[in-house]
């Protein structure tokens, strides 16, 4: 059986949310960019739900802008798809890019709305350089929300465009 390499170990402690065993690995110069047998860095394997985690990499140099190699999402994408504002807040502020977009055209904003995350909407909409942006079938995030029955983010949204 072959060793299992020290970036699979690091991704492995964060898609547990091992804080612990991330912080020694880090701490004994495993790379935080380093890639897996699966070809995904730490951040974009790491428990989502873990805001603090998310921190302990970005401030070892993670960066949150790498694109996934197979669906150009990057870990925004998956936590604003998945609703998880905390760490979308510490993404954006240790300089994630809000306005990159994965392989359907999509901004976080985009998956965010479509899921209803109506506080992780309202944190992305400002960030979000146009908020009417259409993704690459052709939606904005506000007919997302409408297409998907997501009626409070829906209103939201025509709400906030209408105010600016």
């Amino acid at each position: 059986m072959a060793e299992v390499s020290v970036a699979d170990k690091l991704c492995n402690a964060c898609a547990s949310g091992n804080t612990a065993d991330v912080l020694f690995l880090i701490e004994n110069g495993a790379d935080v960019n380093g890639l897996n047998s699966f070809n995904r860095t730490p951040i974009q394997v790491v428990k989502l739900g873990k805001p603090s985690l998310v921190e302990v990499l970005l401030e070892a140099g993670a960066d949150p802008n790498m694109p996934d190699p197979v669906l150009n999402l990057t870990v925004t994408h998956d936590a604003a798809r998945d609703g998880h504002k905390d760490t979308v807040r510490v993404l954006l502020d240790y300089g994630a890019n809000p306005n990159m977009v994965d392989d359907r055209g999509n901004l976080p904003l985009h998956l965010a709305a479509m899921g209803g995350h109506l506080e992780l909407t309202q944190l992305l909409i400002g960030c979000t350089l146009d908020p009417q942006t259409r993704n690459g079938q052709g939606y904005t995030a506000a007919e997302l929300a409408q297409h998907h029955g997501k009626t409070d983010v829906f209103s939201f949204i025509q709400h906030y465009l209408g105010a600016h």
